[in-house]
């Protein structure tokens, strides 16, 4: 069965490449085949409709549970599947050393796309980031997850109540500066979503993020370690770290990130543009294998499955009990509050998930010009323009055989509400800036 299955679905395969002989072998073993296909493979697509120009590439990843998509995928065979069997998913050891891999591309021993924080491909399309100030032409071509990061705080500050509220941090940070102690609060890249996250949350609750503590950069897999010995108040990641955070005792999280923005995006899979235009229908065969790796983390049914396959060593290498809980909505937020079966867990599918809506790129872009990282001048929609490039993500969708309901009409999602009232309204995003009291600029 298994060898008839290759003839039908093997890599670099199509339907029209079957022979006459192949067909006519049994009109009933046909029939069989393609119930079993329909099951193996719910989207209905059994092949890429274009062979790939190539049979790999090497994508990157940050040891976080939101990379689930690419390492499922490899795992799966969903790139050998779409005929690239070559594809490699490698580890980085920080986002910074992800940008510098990606600025190399893959034929130069870097890479050629990655699991990425949503707002560094605009920050190197730009060369805000790079070396010399180096533009590195960029496209996010799918979104890979939504809500599920935390922001976490050291143990020392349990007593204070802080929640959602940061407010409630503000005289204990002003009584640790006025002994001489400095306020460190940890994220992942400048710019990036963490970092993001991290300043909306304290400036919601009258922290400025520039005048009242120092903002430091810590790689994910290092931040439990760097708490563990003194070296921040606070920092904000995605998971598992603020899970392993709380097992270990060392902190607890205040606040998820869906907690203040429900349904928000979270990472993306960029794609250096040069790839893009060299191998279009290698691309396309990369974002089907991920959108159908995507639909299967979604499934509650896979998620124990999910936990022990993305916890092993050469992807995460971290404990299944330090995954699963927040995966499927159970929280212990370590300061005596647990929450179960919550709908905060990470989404991977559901809901347009995987679509990159052009709308919340201009938020990301909107809160780096909040906080000095793009002129004040920028065209939001001629930025996104150039680097959202969801016109691919509908081509593989289409190819998939997904459903009109899995498939957003509009590249923007509309009007978002944050926790603390404050409104973006992608059409405005100058009215969102003016609304908010403390920025860069102020």
């Amino acid at each position: 069965m298994k060898k008839m299955m290759k003839t039908w679905i093997g890599a670099g395969t199509s339907l029209k490449d079957v022979t006459r002989r192949d067909f006519l072998v049994s009109s009933a073993m046909t029939a069989g085949l393609f119930v079993a296909a329909r099951k193996l493979f719910p989207s209905g697509a059994y092949a890429t409709t274009t062979a790939p120009e190539v049979t790999g590439a090497k994508l990157g990843f940050i040891a976080l549970t939101d990379a689930a998509p690419l390492m499922i995928a490899k795992e799966k065979g969903l790139f050998a599947k779409y005929g690239m069997p070559d594809v490699e998913v490698l580890k980085q050891a920080s986002w910074g050393a992800t940008r510098d891999n990606l600025m190399l591309g893959g034929a130069a021993n870097g890479i050629d796309g990655a699991h990425i924080l949503t707002p560094l491909p605009y920050l190197m399309h730009t060369g805000k980031v790079t070396q010399n100030n180096q533009p590195m032409p960029m496209a996010i071509v799918a979104r890979l997850n939504y809500d599920c990061q935390g922001i976490s705080v050291a143990q020392e500050y349990a007593g204070t109540g802080v929640g959602l509220d940061a407010s409630k941090l503000k005289d204990a940070f002003a009584a640790k500066k006025a002994a001489g102690k400095e306020i460190k609060a940890a994220m992942t890249f400048p710019g990036g979503t963490h970092d993001l996250w991290l300043r909306y949350w304290l400036a919601a609750g009258g922290i400025d993020p520039d005048k009242d503590v120092s903002t430091i950069v810590v790689p994910p897999p290092q931040m439990v370690a760097n708490m563990k010995v003194g070296n921040m108040d606070v920092f904000c990641v995605g998971e598992p770290w603020n899970e392993q955070l709380v097992h270990q005792g060392v902190g607890f999280t205040a606040a998820t990130t869906g907690e203040l923005w429900k349904g928000h995006p979270e990472k993306a899979l960029g794609l250096r543009a040069e790839f893009i235009d060299k191998h279009p229908n290698a691309t396309k065969a990369i974002l089907m294998a991920v959108m159908e790796a995507q639909q299967w983390c979604e499934a509650k049914e896979n998620k124990d499955e999910m936990a022990a396959i993305i916890g092993k060593r050469q992807w995460m290498n971290v404990p299944v009990a330090d995954i699963i809980g927040r995966l499927k909505g159970d929280i212990n937020y370590g300061n005596g509050r647990v929450a179960s079966g919550t709908d905060l867990y990470m989404k991977f599918w559901k809901g347009g998930v995987s679509y990159p809506f052009k709308s919340h790129d201009s938020w990301f872009l909107a809160e780096n010009i909040r906080w000095g990282k793009f002129a004040p001048t920028t065209d939001i929609k001629a930025l996104v323009d150039q680097v959202n490039r969801e016109d691919l993500w509908r081509e593989a969708a289409k190819d998939l055989g997904l459903a009109a309901a899995d498939i957003p009409a509009s590249s923007s999602r509309g009007t978002e509400t944050f926790f603390d009232g404050k409104i973006f309204d992608p059409a405005n995003p100058s009215a969102y800036l003016d609304s908010l009291k403390i920025k860069a600029s102020a």
